[in-house]
């Protein structure tokens, strides 16, 4: 099937133009169920599918900003909290749980001030630097070869974010050279002397973080020139390696586009080269209370997945405007992404803020959305993985909480590296007021409907995974399932988790920390290719299928 055409079918056609920013606060909504609030139907069609869902998708994204980095992942050889050689050694083991893909690092904001030679070599001689975006000490005792071990300890890939705002090129080849040099250069050496002799052979290098924003405040074609010549110079260092590099993206005034228009202005250049991924960012800003929310509160964050859904269709089609028929397409790399509650900024704990199973679910969604977009969304990392923002845990002294959306991602597991399919949802849906952009005055409002079914299905040899989510706050959802096709009929087999608690509202807590949990497996049984499931009010469900 043309996977464009799948983009406006069945399964997304709930989707609604882009909004301006999901940070306004719906003026008004209609949370009520519409007629058989309490029915929906999936059809899965295994014999379209949409391409591989990169394991990738999955992601972290960690940054020296409050506790992430710093209590987190490193709490120091000496420290009385388990560790190894510094690392915290449970939120390794959080990571290795949900087999984490891939950690991008060191930002952020951060990455474009940061200079990687400042956190190389014996700790007690690195220097200590101000953090500027996020106004505190940085002790540098957390630097490359302590994230490669990270990452290493995880089974996760490394994702390094390149210094574009305030660095060089030069500076940017000695980073690729340190982390992936295979000769016997200086700088090769110098990573030999400090423990490391074989290379770390890192795939995936972003040149710059939002450098229309904190990276630099460039315009497109300044991002892109320079984008160029970085790029320029590190393809041709990384010629042997199988390096990968990700471009920052965002839809807002025509960047991607101008962006574009500028590489396929250089010399000799005939179509888009040197562009692995485009990377797009994208936050659910919430004014409203994260906790004690009301019911209309909570239809309408679940509401602005619909914003990041219109954005990623319409970078799609700025991207195959420029790659379709003249070269190999480009990822998206959405590479910061997750619902941000309005908090305060206090120093250490900067940005740490309550996950309630309201946050799962909207986690839930967007993978489900993630999923059904396919092979078309390459690499993904929430915001952030310790501590900031809707992280996977939180951490104190020596305490470790694991958040509702940790459960999601643990849930979520059986997607990566399977085949998505096609699903269609019939589903009552829900609906919110959201204001539109204009002038002072002319602002106007578009009303959203969303179905309270989100779902997405993919196939791994010969196993089915379906996941489920129902959206509605207060009652069940009795789900008709169907499968077409012969691969799927008669006896079916399989597993069945859950995640839901009493309360949408329910969180864990240093004091409660097993409020919300996933269920453990439980056997499934089920004949034909058409069954039935009932999913609990707010509630996320994986099924894992196999013909007996």
């Amino acid at each position: 099937m043309n996977r464009r055409r799948f983009l406006q079918s069945g399964s997304m056609a709930a989707m609604g133009a882009l909004a301006s920013s999901a940070a306004a606060a719906p003026s008004g909504g209609l949370p009520a169920a519409q007629s058989n609030s309490g029915r929906a139907r999936l059809t899965v069609v295994p014999n379209e599918t949409l391409g591989t869902i990169s394991r990738n998708v999955y992601g972290q994204f960690t940054e020296h900003l409050g506790s992430c980095v710093y209590g987190a992942m490193w709490v120091g050889p000496d420290s009385p909290i388990p560790n190894h050689n510094g690392l915290r050694s449970d939120t390794i083991e959080a990571f290795k749980r949900i087999h984490a893909p891939i950690i991008r690092w060191p930002g952020g904001c951060f990455a474009d001030t940061y200079h990687w030679r400042d956190g190389i070599g014996p700790r007690e001689k690195r220097p200590r630097t101000w953090n500027i975006f996020w106004d505190r000490d940085e002790s540098n005792e957390f630097g490359t070869d302590e994230f490669m071990e990270y990452c290493r300890l995880c089974g996760a890939s490394p994702y390094v974010c390149l210094n574009v705002g305030s660095g060089t090129v030069r500076e940017a080849l000695g980073w690729l050279e340190y982390c992936n040099g295979d000769q016997k250069t200086t700088i090769s050496q110098m990573r030999a002397a400090n423990g490391h002799a074989a290379p770390y052979n890192v795939k995936y290098w972003s040149v710059g973080n939002e450098n229309w924003g904190c990276g630099g405040r460039f315009d497109a074609e300044e991002y892109g020139r320079r984008y160029a010549r970085f790029v320029n110079y590190l393809g041709t260092a990384a010629r042997r390696a199988n390096v990968e590099f990700v471009a920052c993206g965002d839809m807002r005034d025509g960047w991607n586009q101008t962006f574009f228009e500028t590489l396929l202005r250089r010399p000799g250049a005939r179509r888009v080269e040197g562009v692995n991924h485009l990377s797009v960012h994208h936050y659910f800003f919430n004014r409203e209370p994260a906790v004690n929310f009301n019911e209309q509160q909570y239809y309408n964050l679940l509401a602005a997945v619909d914003e990041l859904e219109a954005l990623l269709r319409k970078t799609i089609g700025v991207i195959d405007n420029y790659t379709e028929g003249v070269g190999p397409t480009i990822g998206i790399a959405l590479d910061e992404w997750g619902v941000w509650h309005r908090t305060e900024n206090t120093g250490n704990q900067a940005l740490l803020q309550p996950n309630t199973v309201r946050d799962a679910l909207v986690a839930a969604v967007v993978l489900n959305s993630l999923n059904n977009f396919g092979d078309r969304i390459t690499i993904g990392c929430i915001a952030q993985a310790f501590n900031v923002l809707q992280c996977m845990a939180f951490t104190r002294g020596g305490q470790i909480v694991l958040t509702p959306t940790f459960y999601v991602f643990d849930l979520y597991q059986p997607h990566m590296d399977a085949m998505a399919l096609r699903t269609l949802v019939d589903s009552a849906s829900f609906s919110v007021k959201m204001p539109q952009p204009g002038p002072p005055g002319f602002q106007r409002e578009r009303e959203i409907h969303r179905p309270y079914l989100s779902a997405s299905a993919s196939l791994k040899e010969s196993q089915l995974c379906l996941t489920l989510v129902n959206q509605h706050m207060t009652e069940p959802l009795e789900v008709e399932i169907q499968i077409t096709g012969s691969e799927f009929s008669g006896s079916l087999t399989g597993t069945q988790r859950q995640l839901t608690s009493k309360d949408a509202r329910d969180q864990n807590t240093f004091e409660e920390p097993n409020v919300v949990k996933a269920s453990q497996e439980k056997t499934l049984s089920v004949r034909g290719n058409q069954f039935v499931r009932q999913l609990a009010p707010h509630s996320v469900e994986t099924l894992i299928l196999r013909r007996v």
